[in-house]
């Protein structure tokens, strides 16, 4: 079975994409329940997993006003299209200092436009909020950054998540973890992609001890099936809530290399988890290298 995975609009470190064949590998493809994800981040696994029913939130409510505005028409392929050549041009001409405007400008104003303008010009795609809740990510020194061939990616990315939306009810929430769990029912399927514990912090989603077993605490209580995504271990340590929290459950680990860091001798491998209340059916998908997807002016771009 071929499967394609494809790249959300939005990126961030940490990015489930090479994990989704793993990940789907485990679901049945008879599920017709809602996908229930409490920490939906960037939405690559829910899209690609496209279900006719999906429940996403996050605490960050960037993420969900993106989505939201791309769910309801306020952002298509074209406006996408024509905004990043308005503003990528006058990067070009203007360099760091427009980052910094567009920068200033969405701490304001809070536009998801502008938010994605950040999220793929800013340093090493990350996102990033400092205590006052004001993206704060530095340029990543390209002012050529917005180029056609990548305002075309961009764009093919907002197209695939626009059908997959079209395809589907889909509910985008800015919530807290619990509140989206109890939302969840039998038949459901809860996928859980938490800050990874003493790995991840920014100021949306700070995780730590009491944040991780009261999530062990709704998942445990659950009815229907839940999937966490977590780490197992790294060359230099475990993760200790492996043992002391989840060690009940059924746990399946797979190899992972983060492009992480802004130096490359801290990019590490890590060992990955999938945690599950049931026993994991075993699908083989095959997926072609480099992955591929074909959208909108019939051109075929690279993820």
């Amino acid at each position: 079975m071929i499967f394609k995975t494809y790249v959300p609009p939005i990126k961030s470190q940490g990015i489930k994409t090479k994990l989704i064949p793993w990940i789907k590998s485990i679901i049945s493809d008879d599920f017709k329940g809602t996908w229930v994800e409490p920490f939906m981040g960037t939405g690559a696994v829910a899209f690609n997993v496209a279900p006719k029913r999906a429940i996403l939130s996050d605490t960050n409510p960037h993420l969900i006003n993106f989505y939201s505005q791309i769910a309801s028409n306020k952002i298509t392929p074209e406006i996408v299209k024509s905004f990043l050549q308005k503003e990528g041009k006058l990067l070009l001409g203007k360099g760091e200092d427009h980052y910094y405007f567009i920068r200033d400008r969405f701490n304001k104003e809070h536009e998801p436009l502008d938010f994605l303008f950040l999220n793929r010009a800013g340093f090493n795609g990350m996102i990033r909020f400092n205590r006052k809740g004001g993206f704060n990510i530095p340029f990543c020194r390209k002012p050529e950054r917005f180029a056609q061939a990548y305002i075309t990616k961009i764009t093919n990315q907002i197209a695939w998540v626009s059908n997959t939306i079209a395809c589907g009810k889909y509910q985008f929430i800015c919530q807290d973890f619990k509140e989206s769990i109890k939302m969840a029912a039998k038949n459901d399927i809860i996928y859980s992609d938490p800050p990874y514990i003493e790995r991840h912090v920014d100021y949306f989603n700070g995780w730590n001890e009491k944040h991780e077993t009261e999530l062990y605490t709704y998942l445990s209580n659950f009815d229907g099936h839940f999937i966490l995504s977590t780490w197992h271990h790294n060359d230099y340590r475990e993760n200790e809530y492996i043992k002391t929290l989840w060690s009940d459950f059924h746990i399946l680990t797979k190899d992972h290399f983060y492009h992480v860091g802004g130096n490359e001798k801290n990019r590490n491998p890590m060992v990955e988890a999938l945690i599950t209340n049931f026993i994991p059916i075993s699908k083989v998908y095959e997926f072609p290298k480099p992955i591929q997807y074909e959208l909108l002016e019939k051109q075929r771009i690279y993820s």
